[in-house]
């Protein structure tokens, strides 16, 4: 690889694993890299683009070995796995990407799968970006970034009779009047077992931590559409609060690094040994009607 030359989109940890388990984690918006025509669109400074990436989550991840983990390596704000592909704001283009665009609310508030405002709401890029640069992108990072999830949650469904997936990000402090840390996101129940979300609920909460359920995370595209209870293939994410882990003003880890390394790493060997009772095979799960939000 050349100097100029891009990284992999992302890279799979797990070789040598041997018999494929039926967990997997993903991280992602922890990548950083920048390709350098992305960089030259920018109308903010480098720094504000690390204030959306999910930083240190990648390290977070670093002491499990025994379980796959995805890691994202460009960054979210070049292009956000955690989107549909057609999740997008055509205006952001000098052309067409696909048809049609999906405007969801993420896309009106810029956080698209090509991200047009960063964390304080200021523009990201100068003017239109290339539509070719960006087609490029979905083919050779979103869609492979799927399609591996896609095949690793095959493998363990097809080894184990069920999968899970632990889709890992960092969120800014919440604020109020003590806000949760820890927001486990399963899609208001749609996309995982509910005892298995009542097992993290409860690990998290024993560890001292103030944990939420869907809000305000209730999970996005990736546990949408990975996140398949009925046929024994569940997807949670989880967000952490960065202040547990790191200074957010400054991004830098303090000593909550390691607390939580060692905490994630326990949690994941305890939820594959109590795996059978968490109701996480194929069974017959008709929808429950939910409210509105």
């Amino acid at each position: 690889m050349t100097a100029d030359a891009p990284p992999p989109p992302f890279r799979l940890r797990g070789d040598g694993i041997g018999i494929w388990p039926p967990l997997l984690l993903a991280s992602p918006h922890s990548g950083s890299y920048l390709p350098p025509a992305f960089t030259r669109t920018l109308a903010v400074a480098e720094t504000a683009i690390r204030r959306i990436e999910d930083s240190h989550v990648d390290a977070l991840l670093a002491g499990i070995t025994a379980f796959p983990v995805l890691e994202a390596r460009f960054s979210r704000a070049v292009i956000d796995v955690n989107r549909a592909a057609n999740e997008f704001d055509p205006q952001m283009f000098d052309g067409p990407l696909a048809e049609p665009p999906r405007p969801t609310e993420r896309v009106r508030r810029g956080h698209g799968l090509f991200p047009r405002v960063g964390a304080n709401g200021q523009t990201l890029h100068q003017g239109r970006l290339p539509a070719a640069s960006a087609r490029h992108l979905i083919e050779t990072v979103h869609l492979p970034w799927h399609q591996t999830l896609s095949d690793c949650l095959a493998n363990s469904l097809r080894q184990h009779d069920y999968a899970v997936l632990l889709d890992m990000h960092s969120m800014p402090g919440l604020g109020g009047y003590l806000p949760p840390q820890i927001v486990l996101g399963d899609r208001y129940g749609r996309s995982a077992s509910a005892p298995l979300v009542d097992w993290l609920h409860h690990r998290f909460t024993a560890a001292g931590w103030r944990v939420a359920r869907n809000r305000p995370y209730a999970g996005g595209y990736t546990t949408q559409f990975h996140g398949r209870p009925a046929s024994g293939q569940h997807a949670v994410q989880i967000e952490i609060d960065r202040a547990l882990y790191m200074d957010p003003s400054t991004l830098v880890p303090h000593d909550g690094l390691g607390v939580l390394r060692a905490f994630l790493g326990g949690l994941v060997d305890d939820l594959i040994a109590v795996a059978p009772s968490l109701n996480l095979k194929p069974y017959d799960w008709p929808p429950v009607a939910l409210a509105a939000e």
